[in-house]
């Protein structure tokens, strides 16, 4: 490129702004505010690592990672008991079973734990669809202006008619209370955290449980889990993330236990499984679908 004499030829790269990088670069790849790695030190949430060591227990380590604060001690104690809630559901879980027999194929911690995790989901263990619910069924309440009582009656009857189940209620053992969701309630309670959401969808449950022969469902154990939290503040996705967390050394547990029994490749025990029985006739099948013997 040809430059005349009398042209001034700026040098100093792209106008800077007064405190940061130039104005019309790019964002960043990534953005985190949950952790920071220094040449000498290590940052949680902007608190030095070295200073929470040995100092603060491992629920409210959590409540800071996840809300970004530190927690009162009633918080972080409330926290404890929600995770001190389930542990274990021996192998009456599916996760820990996939993990067993995971572990008998696969003798690895990592692998077998992963499985165990996949293993959550809409049909056991994930307090989410309760969580969702009971903050969607508060949000109707409020718009309706109507007396809880009535509208948590009217949704239930919204739900019959649309032969939906409500999230969070029934178990296969207890009748009329589960003593571990009592347990967390009352904890709640104490700790002053037990909110309008939980009271709402105690409502519906009453309104549920009066209709004939509901009675003596109860609201399980993960569906108090999801009350409590929520009125703690974490979202639908992080009560999942924190019922997998409570269950994990129950888990680790499992799998020690079968690294160390080390019997390889568990299988279906004979007669606990039906078979179809039948015999077909491969070559007269292959031909009559078309295919030419060769």
């Amino acid at each position: 490129m040809n430059v005349s004499s009398n042209t001034t030829v700026a040098v100093s790269g792209p106008p800077q702004a007064p405190d940061g990088p130039a104005a019309d670069s790019p964002p960043s790849y990534w953005s985190t505010s949950v952790s920071r790695v220094a040449p000498t030190k290590v940052f949680i949430r902007g608190y030095d690592l070295e200073d929470m060591i040995g100092k603060i227990p491992f629920a409210a380590s959590t409540f800071l990672l996840l809300r970004g604060r530190l927690p009162s001690p009633a918080e972080a104690r409330l926290l404890d008991t929600v995770l001190s809630a389930i542990l274990d559901y021996s192998l009456q879980k599916s996760g820990t079973v996939a993990a067993r027999y995971v572990a008998s194929a696969n003798p690895n911690m990592a692998a077998a734990l992963a499985t165990g995790i996949l293993g959550v989901g809409k049909n056991t263990m994930d307090p989410a669809g309760t969580a969702r619910f009971c903050i969607d069924a508060y949000a109707r309440y409020e718009a309706s202006k109507k007396p809880a009582k009535v509208f948590a009656g009217e949704i239930v009857a919204e739900l019959r008619e649309k032969k939906q189940r409500i999230p969070g209620l029934g178990h296969p053992v207890f009748r009329y209370v589960d003593p571990r969701a009592q347990k967390l309630r009352d904890s709640a309670v104490a700790a002053g955290i037990w909110g309008p959401r939980a009271e709402f969808f105690e409502e519906i449950f009453r309104a549920f449980t009066r209709l004939p022969g509901k009675d003596s469902i109860v609201l399980n154990d993960i569906g108090m889990m999801a009350l409590v939290l929520v009125e703690m503040g974490f979202t639908p996705e992080e009560t999942t993330g924190l019922a997998i967390l409570s269950t994990l050394p129950g888990v680790i547990a499992h799998v020690t236990e079968e690294l160390r029994e080390g019997r390889p490749i568990r299988t279906v025990p004979e007669g606990t499984a039906d078979y179809d029985m039948s015999e077909k006739n491969f070559n007269k099948d292959w031909s009559e679908a078309g295919w030419v013997a060769e």
